[in-house]
């Protein structure tokens, strides 16, 4: 039976948002994945083993969200990973178990972010290269200079550091919970706030954004000086992860980064998407890659499953793309 108003005449249907529908494909899938993981294995829905869940999507969400602020300005940032070894390495071998030096060196390592990520913006807007070639070539002088500084695990952490990677509260990873209420902050920034407007402005047209008197080098700036921060956060939570810095360690991030970004619906145009998907992106590989654990498949494998997943969500963005 059709609904009808008042009037009598028939209810018109709003169609969902394309975030409302993103964030319900995902949560089906989350949906199956949690079926079939209760099929194959009792541990896989006690409370301990979805808490686990939650701590390793950490350092990918929040490399991620880097990512996702240039992405949704139009481009990319392919030096996340060599950042992330350079700067574990750096925080790592600088502490180097020395309690005092744990606030000096983290501050720097994050600073150090900071500039690097601005020196690609810069590189982007000033020197007009694709931010592709730009973040690519930044991410070789980086693992170039980590490899310099150590070929080997180097450093270690004092006691208490990794607190920030297996501290709890409630039962939850204190680093997981802090990085769900970054992105809430930034999904919140970029939805209220001029700065937030201009990004997606950037993204969606830039020649019009610079019309409308939009400051648009300094927002493309912006968003990769940023990614640059969220990589030092990455790299300062791996080290206490891990108990050391290691020369590789980011080699995974500069694709894996982007893995969340698709699946959460950011159009990789720019202009479009929400960065809360991409957090929901993340949780949904975490909790793949544990069902794929369970199910004792090799890594090779599970690379394999992810790069099918960026080319599955590429593909329904295009068709949207085409309907549209």
């Amino acid at each position: 039976m059709s609904s009808t108003t008042i009037s009598g005449k028939p209810a018109v249907r709003r169609p969902l948002t394309p975030a409302t529908a993103r964030f319900l494909m995902i949560g089906m899938l989350m949906a199956i994945i949690v079926a079939i993981g209760a099929l194959v294995a009792d541990r896989f829905l006690r409370p301990a083993n979805l808490a686990n869940v939650f701590e390793q999507a950490t350092d990918l969400a929040l490399v991620a969200l880097g990512q996702s602020l240039t992405v949704l300005t139009g481009g990319i940032d392919l030096s996340v990973g060599s950042l992330i070894s350079l700067l574990s390495v750096l925080t790592s071998g600088l502490i180097d178990g020395n309690g005092a030096m744990v606030l000096p060196v983290c501050a720097g390592v994050i600073l150090l972010g900071v500039l690097v990520g601005t020196l690609n913006g810069c590189g982007v807007v000033l020197l007009k290269i694709h931010p592709l070639i730009v973040t690519l070539g930044m991410g070789a002088v980086l693992q170039g200079v980590a490899l310099l500084y150590t070929r080997s695990p180097v450093g270690g952490i004092p006691d208490g550091f990794d607190s920030i990677a297996y501290g709890r509260i409630g039962g939850l990873s204190v680093g997981g919970i802090a990085v769900l209420l970054i992105f809430v902050a930034v999904a919140v920034l970029l939805r209220r706030t001029a700065t937030g407007r201009a990004i997606y402005a950037v993204g969606d047209d830039r020649h019009a954004a610079t019309l409308l008197g939009l400051k648009v080098r300094r927002v493309t700036i912006l968003v990769y000086a940023a990614s640059g921060l969220f990589s030092a956060l990455t790299a300062i939570y791996l080290v206490a992860r891990f108990g050391s810095g290691q020369p590789y360690t980011g080699a995974d991030y500069t694709l894996s980064s982007v893995t969340p970004v698709v699946v959460g619906g950011i159009v990789l145009s720019g202009g479009r998407g929400n960065v809360l998907g991409t957090l929901l992106g993340a949780y949904l590989l975490a909790l793949l890659n544990n069902l794929l654990n369970f199910l004792h498949v090799p890594t090779q494998i599970q690379l394999v499953a992810e790069g099918l997943i960026i080319m599955a969500a590429v593909a329904v963005h295009v068709e949207r793309e085409k309907r549209a």
